[in-house]
C-alpha cells in the first residue's frame, strides 16, 4: 500500500528558537527525521511541510521534497498538526499523487527508531477500520495521583477523588510520545480526531521518549541519545 511521509517544521518556533536547524549531536534536528524517513524503506515519498525558506533549503539538500510551501495562515503559534496534514495531503491529492497513507513525522524526534514506524503501518493495515495509529508511552506514575499548586503556592490534589487509592489500583494512563501518526490519507481530510477510538496504539519504552519544547527536553534529549548510542540500541 503506497505511503508517504510528510515532516512538519514551521520556522518560528518560540521556546527553542530555529528548533528543527539547530545543531543536536552536530547535525541539524530535522535531518534527523528525514534521514531515518528515507532509510525506514516504508516510503514512496519523504516530504517537508515548511514555511521557512533555510528549512526548505536544507530539506531538499538532505533528500527530502518540498512541493509546496506552508500558507503563513498555518505556521502561526495555534495551529495544530492535524490542520497541517490535511492542507499537506489536499495539496498532493490536487497534483494526482495517489498514495494511501500519509504519516506524519515531527523534526524533533531524534529517539525515534525505524522499527516502531514498521510498527505503526502494520498495525494500521491489519485494522481497516482504524484511522491512525501513533507512538504513545505510558506515564510513569498514575495521573489520578497528581498534585497541583493552588493560589497560595501549597500543594493540593489535582483530583482528590483518588487522594487515597492506591497507585497499584489505578488504571495506566498513556501520553502522546510526539514521534510519528500513521493516518489515511482520507483520515487526515475528513479530519477524523486523533485522540479517539479510531486511533490504534503504538507503545513505546519511556526511556526513548522525549518531547522537545524547551531548553530542559532539548539537554535530557541529548543524554537519552548518548546514552542509547552507547549502548548501541540507536543508531547515530
Amino acid at each position: 500500500m503506497n505511503a508517504i511521509a510528510i515532516i512538519p517544521a514551521r520556522g518560528g518556533s518560540k521556546r527553542i528558537a530555529r528548533k528543527n536547524l539547530k545543531l543536536f549531536h552536530g547535525e541539524p534536528m530535522i535531518a534527523r527525521s528525514i534521514r531515518l524517513a528515507l532509510d525506514s524503506g516504508l516510503f514512496e515519498r519523504v516530504l517537508v511541510s515548511t514555511d521557512d525558506e533555510e528549512i526548505a533549503t536544507l530539506a531538499l539538500a538532505r533528500g527530502a521534497e518540498v512541493p509546496f510551501m506552508r500558507p503563513a495562515a498555518l505556521a502561526d503559534d495555534f495551529t495544530g498538526t492535524a490542520a497541517v496534514m490535511a492542507h499537506a495531503v489536499a495539496a498532493l491529492r490536487q497534483a494526482d499523487d495517489d498514495f494511501a497513507l500519509a504519516c506524519c513525522i515531527y523534526a524533533t524526534a531524534p529517539l525515534l527508531q525505524k522499527r516502531f514506524l514498521h510498527q505503526g503501518r502494520d498495525l494500521l493495515l491489519e485494522h481497516p477500520d482504524k484511522s491512525f495509529a501513533f507512538s504513545v508511552c505510558e506515564f510513569g506514575f498514575p495521573v489520578q495521583r497528581a498534585l497541583t499548586l493552588d493560589e497560595t503556592g501549597a500543594l493540593t490534589a489535582l483530583y482528590p477523588e483518588y487522594r487515597l487509592t492506591r497507585s497499584q489500583d489505578l488504571p495506566a494512563a498513556f501520553q502522546d510520545a510526539g514521534q510519528f501518526y500513521w493516518g489515511r490519507g482520507e483520515a487526515w481530510l475528513r479530519g477524523d480526531v486523533l485522540y479517539s477510538e479510531k486511533s490504534l496504539p503504538v507503545i513505546l519504552p519511556r526511556y526513548l521518549v522525549e518531547d522537545i519544547d524547551t531548553e530542559e527536553d532539548w539537554r535530557r534529549a541529548e543524554y537519552l541519545y548518548s546514552a542509547l548510542l552507547a549502548s548501541g540500541e540507536l543508531q547515530a
